[in-house]
């Protein structure tokens, strides 16, 4: 399901345009340029939330376009996804750049697109946050932002709060509920019904359905969780893997590069 996010993605090499924006389009409204010059005047009209651009281009490159847009106050905040050869991130560019990923060249279309969703789930997540309720608890649907985008996006916003998880009816005593603690992005304490800490997180990470609410005044001073949020992810999904290797496989990942 599409986000709130709006992407503008730049490349010269119309393949590679191409690939990128279907195998985008599940996650915001994208946006096409064909070149640096062409990309600033689509970024100056309606600024984008996430601009993911090609480093080498003919005329204006990535790097020019980036210090043209952060320098206008109205496009200043985008965020900037960098597609770069190894090279090119190890001699040109500096993390210390407002840059807010890399994508090193050549690159799978399945990792990119893995990438590239952290980065918009987290931005998504920050826009709800920005509409949300003047109690300070956003609400929303398990079918807008699965548990595992919560997740990593909590994390990567390093977000303190309490996110809690409900499915079923309430109404027949059916409903499951699960609340997760974080601070600064860290995953401190879980609970499922009797079930806590790793275990409880493991439960639903599986859920792609209910509602959920983020509490950002929602603290705890337990602790009953071992690993750290990306643990708990890794570990969930290996857990999620095993219980669905009988699934048919995925197609054949493409290989990109210009």
């Amino acid at each position: 399901m599409a986000s709130n996010v709006k992407i503008l993605l730049v490349d010269d090499n119309p393949m590679v345009l191409g690939m990128l924006q279907q195998a985008l389009s599940s996650l915001g409204e994208v946006t096409v340029g064909t070149d640096a010059a062409d990309a600033l005047l689509k970024a100056v009209d309606d600024p984008p939330d996430v601009l993911i651009s090609d480093y080498r281009m003919p005329g204006m490159d990535g790097r020019q376009l980036l210090e043209k847009l952060k320098s206008r106050p109205a496009t200043a905040r985008i965020a900037v996804i960098l597609m770069a050869s190894k090279a090119d991130i190890s001699e040109r560019l500096s993390m210390q750049d407002p840059i807010e990923d890399y994508l090193e060249k050549p690159f799978f279309l399945k990792d990119a697109t893995h990438k590239i969703k952290r980065v918009v789930d987290r931005i998504a997540l920050e826009k709800l946050s920005k509409a949300a309720s003047t109690d300070g608890i956003l609400r929303g649907s398990l079918s807008q932002m699965n548990v595992i985008d919560l997740v990593q996006s909590l994390e990567m916003g390093r977000k303190s709060c309490l996110l809690t998880m409900t499915k079923g009816n309430n109404n027949n005593n059916n409903e499951e509920k699960c609340e997760i603690y974080f601070s600064q992005g860290q995953v401190k304490h879980a609970a499922y019904g009797p079930i806590t800490g790793d275990e409880a997180v493991f439960k639903v990470l599986r859920w792609t359905e209910g509602n959920f609410q983020i509490d950002f005044n929602g603290k705890s001073s337990q602790e009953t969780t071992t690993l750290n949020t990306q643990g708990l992810l890794m570990e969930g999904l290996r857990l999620l893997d095993e219980s669905q290797r009988d699934a048919a496989s995925e197609g054949e990942d493409v290989l990109l590069d210009t």
